[in-house]
């Protein structure tokens, strides 16, 4: 039987089509960071019919994971994020094709993923200076890319939009972003999509996790975050790339 013709995948094909079906069934996803957002992403697109993909994380769940992460449950805690997720990418299709890299993107790790390979590469890091490396070297290839903004301190859903990288409005990590590619003169070389919230609420607490994962530190800063909030930014993530992949599979068709 045909990966794309799985049962599984019915409903999805009932709203795409087959060509669009085979096509998810195809192209291959990279995928940086599997937290409150990345777990969510993986989630819909295995869901959806893409049965390459690649995941990186280098941490292992902890409790404070549990509010917002997908694979995060006590029973969890400890393992390492990619091994937990792809355990349960594969109860949710035994077919995939699941590669998880315990690893964290980097300058230091970065020449040994070959973006280009890819058909999608998707952000979801947090640490500022990894993800702005990150979002250089996939704009100087010709994949298909997109990027998560931050998600801590929002709570309306509603707020939750995508716009091009220099559009993004409102969101501190995107302000980041822009001022250390001014700062270093060093620019994307192509214009991408992001997903944002223009909403900035305050912590009500001033607590740190203490069983925090180790690349906590690394981050912009340390805030609250909300499993609502972070599942809409990752199942806006893999919404682009199955509206890509649709869009691309019904004008090849006309």
């Amino acid at each position: 039987m045909n990966y794309s013709s799985s049962p599984i995948f019915q409903r999805t094909e009932l709203l795409v089509g087959s060509e669009a079906m085979e096509r998810l069934a195809e192209k291959r996803v990279i995928l940086f960071g599997v937290g409150g957002v990345g777990s969510w992403c993986a989630e819909s697109l295995i869901r959806s019919g893409v049965r390459h993909l690649t995941m990186v994380d280098a941490d292992r769940v902890c409790t404070s994971n549990i509010n917002r992460q997908l694979m995060a449950t006590p029973q969890t805690v400890g393992k390492v994020k990619v091994e937990a997720m792809r355990e349960r990418m594969l109860a949710i299709n035994p077919e995939a094709d699941i590669t998880a890299i315990q690893e964290i993107f980097s300058e230091e790790t970065a020449a040994q993923f070959d973006l280009g390979s890819y058909d999608y590469v998707i952000d979801a890091i947090d640490s500022l200076r990894d993800k702005a490396l990150l979002i250089l070297m996939a704009c100087q290839t010709n994949v298909r890319f997109f990027s998560s903004m931050g998600a801590a301190l929002k709570l309306d859903p509603t707020r939750i939009r995508v716009a091009e990288f220099w559009k993004v409005t409102g969101d501190p990590l995107a302000r980041a972003l822009r001022s250390r590619f001014k700062r270093d003169k060093t620019f994307p070389k192509r214009k991408f999509k992001c997903v944002f919230s223009d909403e900035l609420l305050q912590n009500k607490a001033t607590c740190i996790p203490t069983d925090a994962e180790p690349n906590l530190f690394h981050k912009v800063q340390v805030n609250g975050t909300l499993a609502h909030i972070t599942a809409i930014f990752g199942f806006t993530l893999a919404g682009l790339v199955v509206q890509d992949i649709v869009e691309d599979a019904s004008a090849k068709n006309d």
